[in-house]
């Protein structure tokens, strides 16, 4: 599986582990201060983008030095740095596209990827995208089946309407399964569910749900 890892400059204590990430053939990709986040890690990013307003100039120059591609764009631009780097993740043709550093800080950031996730993901309907952080993992499904691996790190499952009422819900190998069931907008039942089975599955047939998955540290 082609993996390209997207760092954002959100608080640092947000991110996930990084050398967790890093499989062989991942490709890191830094957006803005994401850029120095992967740096102080270990980890020399493929590519650098942004406007690069959140770092000193000495800390830009150190990005120029590290890293081979640096595309740095105006402030005054209509795509923010992360939906840039989206752009350039995309020319690797990869199967999976993680977004790192979205989450925290700044509440109209975090809500600017969930609608970025929420565009992607139905725009790109072969690639995975997923926002994820030290504790979560956030995902847009659209109508049909899917399949949930349990996974002890993140116990909790939840779900929630995105946009619109999510019709015909059937959830089977959970704690609380359900079976046709009706998810609207404002309604919070579907939260802090968790898998009993090994492979546990999520299918509806109408609407656009976010999944959240979810641990207490």
């Amino acid at each position: 599986m082609k993996r390209v890892v997207i760092c954002a400059g959100g608080p640092v204590e947000e991110l996930p582990d990084l050398l967790a990430l890093k499989s062989e053939g991942t490709i890191f990709i830094g957006v803005d201060r994401g850029s120095l986040h992967l740096l102080e890690r270990g980890i020399v990013p493929l590519e650098a983008v942004g406007d690069f307003d959140s770092v000193t100039k000495s800390e830009f120059e150190m990005i120029q030095s590290a890293v081979d591609r640096v595309d740095a764009f105006n402030a005054m631009k209509d795509e923010t740095d992360t939906e840039l780097a989206v752009t350039r993740a995309l020319t690797h043709e990869p199967d999976e596209i993680i977004l790192i550093g979205v989450t925290g800080g700044r509440i109209d950031h975090f809500e600017s990827a969930l609608q970025l996730l929420y565009r992607l993901q139905i725009e790109y309907e072969d690639v995975s995208f997923i926002v994820k952080n030290i504790s979560n993992e956030l995902y847009i499904l659209k109508s049909g089946t899917h399949l949930v691996n349990k996974n002890e790190g993140l116990p909790y499952v939840s779900f929630f309407p995105f946009g619109s009422t999510v019709e015909g819900i059937t959830l089977t190998g959970f704690k609380y399964e359900t079976v046709n069931a009706r998810m609207e907008m404002g309604m919070t039942k579907f939260t802090s569910n968790e898998p009993i089975e090994e492979v546990c599955t999520i299918s509806f047939r109408k609407g656009i749900c976010l999944m959240v998955r979810s641990s207490d540290s």
